[in-house]
């Protein structure tokens, strides 16, 4: 049984992220060459925050090996795309991508969809892809972006642990408070892609 005060700590730590101010969040936007710089850039935006908990959660609804091989395909494929994104190469659709990930994996926990961990790992990775490529194209042509990245995977790393956190650590009503978070995940999501967020 998990302490009522460790589910107050979880609690408020989703509420506190939730209610952060979203960033100017894509390219060009601030500085993008520190470890701290990278670290906080996914805590400064809706989209990154909710996609990075969602991802979290629906490790923690699936169990088993979901609760590491979402998050670490997450982290894993967002670093391709950051180095895709510093070299340049170009990726399609990475804003609407980003959008869509915001929809897609909140509804994916709203509806507790149960689907195979290589499945997952699919979807997620696309998802994380786009992400990556985002703030890999931030870099500045004359940093090297190794350190940004570095506090980029950590902050999600730890996003990612939230998610999981909370999705394990509410006890038996922890499903139906996940799938209620999926949902505002969803619905924020589309406020993004309407921008009324």
């Amino acid at each position: 049984m998990i302490p009522a005060p460790m589910k107050r700590t979880t609690l408020s730590a989703i509420l506190l992220l939730a209610a952060s101010m979203p960033a100017y969040a894509h390219v060009g936007i601030g500085t993008t060459s520190s470890f701290a710089a990278g670290f906080f850039h996914p805590l400064s935006g809706l989209d990154h925050m909710t996609v990075m908990i969602a991802v979290g959660l629906w490790a923690a609804l699936k169990g088993g090996k979901a609760i590491w091989a979402w998050p670490l395909a997450f982290v894993g494929v967002m670093l391709v795309g950051g180095a895709l994104g510093m070299l340049q190469v170009p990726v399609p659709f990475v804003e609407p991508g980003i959008l869509a990930s915001v929809v897609a994996l909140g509804l994916l926990v709203a509806l507790a969809v149960d689907l195979p961990v290589s499945a997952g790992v699919a979807i997620i990775g696309l998802f994380a892809l786009f992400h990556g490529h985002a703030h890999g194209t931030e870099v500045p042509e004359n940093a090297g972006g190794l350190e940004y990245m570095a506090g980029f995977a950590v902050a999600t790393a730890a996003l990612h642990a939230v998610g999981i956190a909370a999705g394990l650590g509410l006890g038996a009503r922890s499903r139906g408070l996940a799938r209620v978070a999926g949902g505002a995940c969803a619905a924020g999501g589309v406020g993004l892609v309407f921008g009324v967020l």
